[in-house]
């Protein structure tokens, strides 16, 4: 019975996580269509997850979906933060990934109840930023998380262009679907790997100048694309990439390995 019961509760908790993917995938699709409104010129809310979230809690069951994804990027978050500690992943660089991936979406389902909670807000990386600046060495630290951000970003390009990512998969769908979820996965993380790198920059250029506001994550990273030559172009790519990227998620989601 006992085996019976632990068995029955890994099933729902790795169908948890696998839904922690999925809801991973629909912020991925609504950031990237933020994006684009961005790059033809409009854009009420922010490119980001804040933006995101707001999107769906502005939807008849927002509240409802909101409360869905706290609890899926919960248990995704858990079950990261699970693999990292227990040795499911085996090198040192595994888990250490693992832990990082569970700071992650363990934030994202904190951002996710605040909005479910109806006190969601966006604007608030400048203020943690200058916080952290106030601090001794806070510079430094700021820098040192702009690089951090930029090398997360990097790799995310080269997973994409070495389509490292399909081993994260154990097996991709038939025929056309698994085309297009490969096709997918190039573009998405490539796109994905860009922004990162673009908000890793504005990070750094905060530490230089000592000044928080540059440090303006995903939205701020967004608008500095569109600002820069050739800008509005090369945000709809990036956006078309971020599509991309959730889509390619929502086929993690199924086939992913956990």
């Amino acid at each position: 019975m006992t085996t019976v019961a632990a068995s029955s509760s890994r099933g729902v908790w790795e169908a948890g996580a696998r839904a922690g993917y999925a809801v991973s995938g629909v912020l991925h699709v609504l950031i990237g269509v933020l994006a684009a409104q961005l790059a033809t010129g409009g854009g009420g809310e922010e490119a980001d997850q804040s933006g995101a979230f707001a999107q769906v809690a502005s939807t008849p069951f927002g509240a409802v979906a909101l409360w869905v994804a706290v609890v899926a990027l919960a248990a995704l978050g858990a079950w990261q933060g699970a693999a990292a500690l227990s040795g499911a992943v085996g090198e040192a660089a595994d888990r250490a990934k693992a832990a990082g991936k569970a700071v992650v979406y363990l934030a994202l389902a904190a951002t996710a109840l605040t909005f479910a909670r109806g006190s969601g807000s966006g604007g608030q990386t400048s203020d943690a930023t200058a916080s952290l600046m106030q601090a001794p060495g806070g510079r430094l630290l700021v820098g040192a998380v702009g690089v951090g951000v930029v090398v997360v970003g990097g790799y995310h390009v080269v997973k994409g262009v070495t389509k490292r990512f399909l081993r994260d998969l154990h097996r991709l769908p038939a025929g056309t679907a698994g085309r297009v979820a490969r096709g997918a996965g190039v573009a998405g993380y490539v796109a994905k790997g860009v922004a990162l790198a673009v908000v890793g920059v504005l990070f750094v250029l905060a530490a230089v100048q000592a000044d928080p506001a540059e440090a303006s994550g995903l939205d701020g990273a967004l608008r500095a694309l569109r600002d820069a030559p050739a800008g509005p172009l090369l945000l709809g790519l990036v956006a078309l990439g971020l599509v991309l990227f959730g889509l390619y998620s929502l086929v993690r989601a199924r086939f992913g390995r956990l």
